[in-house]
């Protein structure tokens, strides 16, 4: 008798897992359209919604870092019928900057590391210099005089410049913005002198020659910037911070669920049509397992502390 009720109990998630999915599937994505998350989030959508045979709609649903739309994903229904795309700042950096409505492990059942896209340290054309090298030089002859803009306080792209002052002992001013592309024309025009950036939203700028690209933090140069040389070439090889894009489910999620997912995604990663539409934009595909990608996670969460504490950076 006892075994009978196990298996009446049983089948309703059978049958649920069996089914899945019969419906559309959302993806959200914590920051606004148009930038990297949501680039490489409506890449993805398309490539697995054409594997699981039904749609994959994104959803943006911007604020507070990311923190908005990820608790959305954690308090969801742990059905598989919505998911999140995720990066550095939501799950790596927001820890330990303020108090999270989420636990970025607890919370979500982690389903593979998508992508890395590298940033990009760009300077404003007016800028008389051509490399890291002559950048470094221009401003410790300057010090206090040149200023960096970022998305905001506590984002990766402020961390980025926070650890580029501290290798490289510039004094520079911190002039945050409510995303970059409102800070790009204040590059343009000089009163910028820098801006690091993701290269998936900063190449446009790039070639109409908004921007001047200096460096990029990736283990080898990109094929959209063939002569732009990586940190480690220009002299900074402790900087290779660039960012990561992870898929995610609310915790308790079905691990069968969560396995279908992630053998559909990491199988999209591998289709030739989805890398060109990656290299277009600069970002390289990963595909991982669960495992792998909590591994990741707590590793940045570890650097990115150090590089928070280390330039006292508080969110106010």
């Amino acid at each position: 008798m006892r075994l009978l009720l196990t298996l009446l109990l049983a089948l309703p998630l059978h049958a649920a897992l069996a089914q899945y999915p019969n419906r559309a599937v959302k993806l959200i994505v914590p920051f606004p359209p148009a930038g990297a998350t949501d680039i490489v989030g409506r890449i993805v959508a398309q490539k697995l919604g054409e594997r699981l045979g039904q749609s994959v709609v994104v959803e943006n649903k911007p604020g507070a870092g990311g923190a908005i739309g990820s608790d959305l994903v954690a308090k969801s229904a742990p059905d598989g019928y919505t998911l999140l795309m995720a990066t550095t700042s939501t799950h790596s950096i927001g820890p330990s900057l303020q108090k999270l409505p989420y636990d970025p492990i607890r919370d979500f059942a982690p389903i593979t590391h998508v992508a890395n896209v590298p940033n990009v340290l760009v300077v404003s054309p007016q800028l008389p210099v051509a490399s890291v090298k002559e950048l470094v030089a221009y401003a410790k002859a300057r010090p206090g005089q040149l200023n960096y803009a970022s998305s905001g306080i506590g984002t990766i792209v402020h961390l980025n410049a926070e650890l580029f002052r501290m290798l490289t002992g510039v004094d520079m001013v911190h002039v945050p913005y409510k995303g970059t592309a409102l800070a790009i024309p204040d590059v343009a025009n000089g009163s910028i002198a820098m801006l690091f950036d993701s290269l998936a939203s900063v190449q446009p700028h790039i070639r109409s020659g908004k921007v001047k690209p200096l460096a990029l933090n990736a283990q080898q140069r990109s094929a959209l910037l063939p002569e732009v040389p990586t940190f480690p070439e220009a002299g900074l090889a402790a900087f290779d911070r660039y960012t990561w894009f992870g898929m995610f489910a609310p915790a308790g999620t079905p691990k069968d669920i969560v396995a279908r997912v992630q053998t559909d995604v990491v199988a999209a990663l591998r289709a030739a049509d989805l890398r060109e539409r990656f290299a277009s934009v600069g970002a390289e595909p990963v595909g991982s397992t669960p495992e792998q990608f909590v591994e990741r996670i707590l590793s940045d969460t570890a650097r990115w502390a150090e590089v928070i504490r280390a330039a006292n950076v508080k969110v106010q």
